[in-house]
């Protein structure tokens, strides 16, 4: 199950960054209509792509850190949605932190089945 969260969300970083990096119209109209340089744009693109690359990492505390870096993206977008009043944004934006939390809080990159398991060891 942790593998999936963890290719879902590779695919969407990859894709978002992506479509950064090739300055498609939707993404550059956006970037302006929140003020943002355009150069910023490409950056971010950089940076979710190389997130996405990372959650896929074999090793655990590389995975780790490409979702903390994930985590700190999120959280810009997440301001930002909100301050622009784009509330679907802003909850899909919650619901990535969310899964990348999993990655980062649990060991072996959150996997869900263990969790329950230690929960019910208890």
């Amino acid at each position: 199950m942790m593998r999936a969260l963890r290719a879902i969300l590779a695919v969407i970083f990859l894709l978002s960054g992506v479509a950064k990096l090739m300055a498609l119209p939707f993404e550059v109209a956006a970037f302006e209509r929140w003020g943002y340089a355009i150069g910023f744009m490409y950056v971010v693109g950089l940076a979710e792509s190389a997130g996405a690359i990372g959650v896929l990492l074999p090793l655990p505390s590389l995975r780790r850190v490409a979702a903390g870096g994930l985590i700190l993206l999120m959280l810009g977008a997440l301001q930002t949605h909100l301050r622009h009043a784009e509330g679907g944004m802003a909850v899909l934006a919650a619901l990535l932190l969310l899964a990348l939390a999993l990655v980062v809080w649990r060991p072996g990159g959150g996997d869900v089945n263990r969790m329950a398991d230690s929960r019910r060891l208890r």
